[in-house]
């Protein structure tokens, strides 16, 4: 059963807002990291609030309090939000369980985990900073992981998402194809766009990208950045050897998080023992901090078909074997 919805405003009486939503709304925003499914517009001394009844009756409760606080206080910051909810990150507030939605699509469809792999990743992603997901296709790995950044970004976690794959079958080939640099490499990143274009609606998804918001490039775009505040997923990892993989988690810089997935048995390069994505699994094996989700066949979630179209690719591949 849904949750009822509710749309309310509430009004702040004889105070200047500034004193309670902070220079650039910084002290509002911490606020709104703790409600993640409650849409909050501030306007004047007028805050809109459109989500779940319980959410948006938490949050003026918690608006209530810094108000008070601030009353004692010359000014308020951060951590007097932390502060009201007893010292948790919004993070410990929001460990997503097996029913939570991750976020919602754009056509209002909540996106949540569909089986206990993809939870796993999930929990996976609130514990650690590097996350391996590796298995079949149809599993969902990317998904969630975009999922999950989209999640970060709308509730203020990260500034921005960077979206990688390797165009390992660009080689030659890339240049007797039309149009510029970009036009030659979206096909390969065609699967990453589909999914953002599932999350965030096209308009708002193409401001983010001009402004820089939303990072969309192959691999050899990452040497030499430092990428901090940030999710950043590497896709089709199986299709960087040992010296990509090492090159693309060494940009890791504060306050990121590392998702890279991949599927060890679809490796495109000319020699597939090159890969590099479970031999880097095995490298960082017990560091903590980095954890290693592994699907399988059972975890498809796509046309049931899929399912049985990889048992019987495989059973074929160990037969030849």
């Amino acid at each position: 059963m849904e949750t009822d919805k509710t749309k309310r405003t509430l009004t702040l009486e004889a105070i200047d807002p500034v004193e309670i939503f902070g220079p650039g709304n910084r002290i509002l925003e911490a606020l709104c990291s703790y409600y993640p499914d409650l849409k909050v517009v501030a306007r004047g001394n007028e805050v809109m609030l459109e989500g779940r009844q319980q959410d948006a009756d938490d949050f003026a409760s918690r608006l209530d309090m810094l108000t008070e606080r601030r009353k004692h206080k010359t000014s308020l910051t951060p951590y007097d939000v932390e502060d009201i909810f007893g010292g948790e990150s919004p993070n410990d507030r929001f460990r997503l369980s097996g029913d939570s939605v991750i976020v919602y699509g754009i056509d209002g469809k909540p996106i949540k985990a569909r089986n206990r792999t993809q939870q796993a990743m999930v929990t996976a992603y609130f514990e650690n900073d590097l996350i391996f997901a590796v298995g079949p296709a149809g599993t969902g790995k990317t998904y969630i992981a975009i999922a999950l950044a989209v999640r970060a970004l709308k509730n203020r976690e990260i500034r921005r998402i960077i979206l990688t794959r390797p165009a390992v079958e660009a080689g030659e080939r890339l240049g007797f194809l039309p149009g510029d640099l970009k036009d030659k490499l979206d096909p390969y990143l065609q699967p990453l766009y589909d999914a953002l274009g599932d999350m965030i609606p096209p308009r708002r998804l193409q401001e983010f990208m001009t402004d820089g918001i939303i990072q969309i490039a192959p691999l050899a775009y990452m040497r030499g950045r430092t990428l901090d505040r940030a999710c950043v997923i590497l896709d089709e990892a199986q299709n960087t050897n040992l010296g990509q993989l090492k090159m693309f988690l060494t940009r890791m810089g504060s306050d990121a998080k590392f998702i890279v997935t991949g599927d060890a048995s679809q490796v495109d390069l000319p020699h597939k023992e090159d890969s590099g994505l479970l031999k880097g699994i095995e490298l960082t094996k017990g560091i903590k901090g980095i954890s290693s989700i592994f699907f399988r066949k059972e975890d498809i979630v796509r046309h049931p078909l899929v399912s049985k179209i990889v048992h019987a690719f495989d059973s074929a591949e160990q037969g030849n074997g």
